[in-house]
C-alpha cells in the first residue's frame, strides 16, 4: 500500500549560542531517518522544513526535543505523494528569516497568537487592519479578503513599509499572517517595540489554518506558495495529520 510522505514545518525562537555545535549529530540524524529539506540555524533559534516517512519525520523530531530548548516544539504538518525536496541541508545562518533589524526580538516579545479557528472573527472587524507579511509573489497567488500587501520583494523589506505606513495612534489594532508564522514572529516584535498595543499573528501561519479551517467556512483566496518543489497549496492538499 503507498505510504503519503509526510511535510513537517517547524520553527523556534529560543537562544542557541552552541548552534554551530548542533549542526553535524542533526545532519546524521536526518540523513539516517532518512528526511530531505532545510534546517536552518542560528544564535536566534530553528527554522526547518523536512519531508520523508512518518516514522523518519518522528525519529527527527525525537532528537531535536532531547533538547529541553525545543521540548515544545510546534509541528505543521502535510501530505504529499513525493518528497519535494532533493537533498538535506543544514545551514548556519545570521537569522533563520532574515529582517535585518535589531529592534525585533521574537525571544523578548511578540504579538498575541490568534488560533485559526479564531482568525476569521478577528479579520472580519473593521477596526481591524490586516496585513500580508509575505511577498508580493507569494501575495499575487492568494491571500486573505482585504489584507493590506505592503508589495515587499523580500522580507527584509517589510522594516521600512510597516515603519512608514502605520501609525500607532492611528492604528489601534493589527493583524498579521504569513506562511507558517515565523515572518509574523519579527514583524509583530517590531510592532510592539515601536509603541503598538494590540498587534496579533495568526498562530501557524496559513498553512495552519488551511488545515484546520474548512473550505465552506474560509476567508482565503487563491493558492498558498510554499518554499518546496510543490510550489504552491490549497486547503484540499494541507489535510490534518492524523
Amino acid at each position: 500500500m503507498f505510504a503519503p510522505i509526510r511535510i513537517a514545518v517547524f520553527y523556534k525562537f529560543t537562544p542557541l549560542p552552541d548552534y554551530a555545535a548542533l549542526r553535524a549529530p542533526l545532519l546524521q540524524c536526518c540523513q539516517a531517518a532518512p528526511v530531505r529539506g532545510s534546517i536552518l540555524l542560528a544564535a536566534e533559534g530553528i527554522n526547518a522544513t523536512i519531508a520523508g516517512a512518518d516514522k523518519a519525520i518522528e525519529t527527527v523530531l525525537a532528537h531535536l526535543r532531547e533538547d529541553a530548548r525545543f521540548a515544545d516544539l510546534e509541528v505543521k504538518n502535510a501530505w504529499h505523494g513525493s518528497v519535494p525536496f532533493r537533498r538535506m541541508k543544514v545551514r548556519l545562518k545570521k537569522e533563520i528569516v532574515t529582517f535585518k533589524n535589531t529592534v525585533a526580538d521574537p525571544r523578548k516579545n511578540v504579538g498575541e497568537y490568534i488560533a485559526a479557528e479564531d482568525w476569521n472573527a478577528l479579520i472580519r472587524q473593521d477596526d481591524v487592519l490586516v496585513i500580508d507579511a509575505r511577498n508580493q509573489y507569494e501575495v499575487e497567488l492568494g491571500s486573505f479578503r482585504g489584507a493590506l500587501n505592503p508589495g515587499t520583494e523580500v522580507f527584509s523589506e517589510l522594516p521600512r513599509y510597516l515603519e512608514g505606513a502605520l501609525d500607532a495612534g492611528q492604528h489601534k489594532r493589527v493583524a498579521l499572517f504569513c506562511t507558517g508564522g515565523i515572518r509574523c514572529e519579527k514583524a509583530t516584535s517590531l510592532l510592539l517595540a515601536r509603541g503598538f498595543d494590540e498587534v496579533y499573528h495568526l498562530r501557524g501561519g496559513i498553512l495552519r489554518y488551511l488545515e484546520a479551517v474548512p473550505r465552506e467556512q474560509s476567508l482565503w483566496q487563491g493558492q498558498c506558495f510554499v518554499f518546496d518543489e510543490r510550489g504552491t497549496v490549497v486547503h484540499a492538499e494541507v489535510p490534518k495529520h492524523k
